[in-house]
């Protein structure tokens, strides 16, 4: 039906905004939860003629539920929902009855920290650098920054901040201390914390409740088809990767006169006429395309926070086993370095040329046991070091995985049967995971004109406006990187449109 629907579209060439909501042509480009969630609330808000162009042969975008293993899930991109009191994914899921029970507490197992050396680092030096650290990180997070760290990275702080307690003094704590910078890479998708705002920190907002929310065994492919049930049957083409975006076609005149605004070319030849186009793809596409996806250009200031922003890769590297090999009570296998790349000295030893491609193994923080998969681990590796492990053949990375394990636990570990690598950076509808803030970029005001609709607020007014809406986890100030933040945005520019057409 998806090919009868753009004919449909195109035979109301006679139509335009003027009509009202059932005669607007609004076409939505990306299936994730920015775009399912833009076209579930226009179609229920009574627009009839919606078009979701979708690169993949699949919805979810970075979000990507699938079972190469077992008749059980796996996540390769979104994993968890993060916070529960005013969080509308973990709402729908809590009302749809699709979050997990009867999945081991964490708090019965513990994560195994080894040094290189195979020797394990003692719980109570593990704990009290993990405390220590996580009062550090609260305190950028809540703008609780001393004077003297304000204008410091988030490494800078770290170091500054941790190098005054007794902990720095002991090699244990030192490597205990890396590895948490390590593993806070991974939650801000950077190759380094030496390159993210410190005090930028305090403009994400955490919600209330446990952060790693795990989905039940439909994972979070179940709440993306809740949304898909608002969508009407062939209202979304697959497999439409978009070439370019004309706007501001509309010739001055009257409703009779008017030529539609927007037009969208597929790589694939097909063109669609639209009155409003929803740009929901990751910042990682924008900053590989802007300058030619888009006639007329983008705004300078809309170009300059595409650029300025971080898009940050994170991987997955799952290793499934006929039989598990670790202690019924471990969470994970966490692996600390003599001279990690979180490291001050290291990080800037190796921050020019390509020495670090040698040891871009120390990148990965450890290996997770993975809900539903009692023999299989996620090892989690991110930034410079990830997008080097997406150009190694599977192979070299599992033998470098299995070489880890072996020498850090001393345990006797079995070949792999199968494994599945995420290579999001590499994937070019999609480049990267998540958005973070660089050190020297005004977040806030990068947000935001990221946001901001075309034709700009300063041009003339009238149906020229609202030409172009843009949506995403990008686009949010305060819940980038998250997928609620995803999805509130594509309401948020759903709610812009239906406001434009009230009368």
């Amino acid at each position: 039906m998806g090919f009868s629907l753009s004919k449909q579209l195109n035979k109301a060439a006679k139509m335009s905004a003027c009509s009202g909501r059932e005669g607007a042509k609004v076409v939505i480009i990306g299936s994730g939860f920015a775009g399912l969630a833009a076209a579930s609330t226009l179609v229920k808000g009574g627009f009839k003629n919606v078009l979701v162009l979708e690169a993949k042969d699949r919805i979810g975008g970075r979000a990507n539920t699938t079972k190469p293993f077992t008749e059980n899930v796996i996540e390769v991109g979104a994993n968890w929902i993060h916070g529960q009191i005013g969080n509308p994914l973990f709402k729908i899921a809590k009302e749809k009855n699709l979050l997990s029970e009867g999945l081991p507490s964490s708090e019965s197992s513990e994560d195994y920290f080894f040094k290189e050396d195979g020797k394990p680092v003692p719980n109570t030096i593990v704990d009290q650098v993990n405390t220590l650290f996580s009062n550090l990180t609260d305190k950028a997070s809540h703008d609780a920054l001393a004077p003297e760290h304000q204008d410091l990275t988030m490494g800078a702080y770290l170091d500054d901040a941790f190098g005054t307690s007794p902990l720095a003094a002991t090699e244990d704590g030192r490597q205990v201390f890396e590895w948490c910078k390590r593993n806070e890479c991974t939650d801000e998708a950077c190759s380094s914390l030496y390159e993210v705002s410190a005090s930028q920190m305090s403009n994400y907002t955490t919600l209330e409740g446990d952060f790693f929310n795990t989905l039940g065994p439909g994972g979070y492919r179940a709440i993306l088809d809740v949304l898909l049930k608002d969508v009407p049957s062939g209202a979304i083409k697959y497999s439409s990767p978009v070439k370019s975006i004309r706007w501001d076609l509309a010739k001055e005149g009257n409703c009779q006169d008017q030529r539609y605004p927007v037009q969208v070319i597929c790589e694939n030849g097909q063109s669609f006429e639209a009155d409003h186009v929803i740009v929901t793809v990751s910042l990682g596409v924008l900053k590989e395309k802007a300058t030619t996806l888009f006639t007329p250009g983008l705004p300078v200031n809309k170009l300059n926070a595409i650029k300025n922003l971080g898009f940050g890769v994170v991987d997955k590297i799952f290793l499934y086993f006929e039989k598990s090999f670790w202690p019924t009570d471990c969470a994970g296998v966490q692996m600390l370095w003599k001279e990690g790349p979180e490291n001050k000295d290291v990080y800037e030893a190796l921050s020019e040329g390509d020495a670090w491609k040698t040891t871009w193994f120390k990148k990965i923080t450890g290996f997770d046991t993975v809900a539903r998969h009692p023999t299989a681990l996620c090892g989690w590796i991110t930034g410079r070091e990830a997008l080097h492990m997406e150009k190694l053949q599977d192979s070299e990375i599992r033998d470098t995985c299995l070489r880890l394990l072996r020498s850090f636990t001393g345990w006797s570990v079995p070949a792999v049967s199968k494994m599945l690598i995420s290579r999001w950076g590499s994937d070019s509808h999609i480049r990267g995971s998540y958005t973070f803030v660089p050190d020297g970029v005004d977040g806030v005001a990068a947000h935001k004109a990221l946001a901001s609709p075309l034709p700009p607020k300063d041009a003339s007014i009238g149906k020229r406006q609202l030409q172009v809406l843009f949506a995403g986890e990008a686009t949010h100030v305060n819940f980038y990187t998250t997928t609620h933040g995803a999805y509130l945005t594509g309401i948020r520019e759903a709610e812009r449109l239906k406001s434009y057409y009230t009368v």
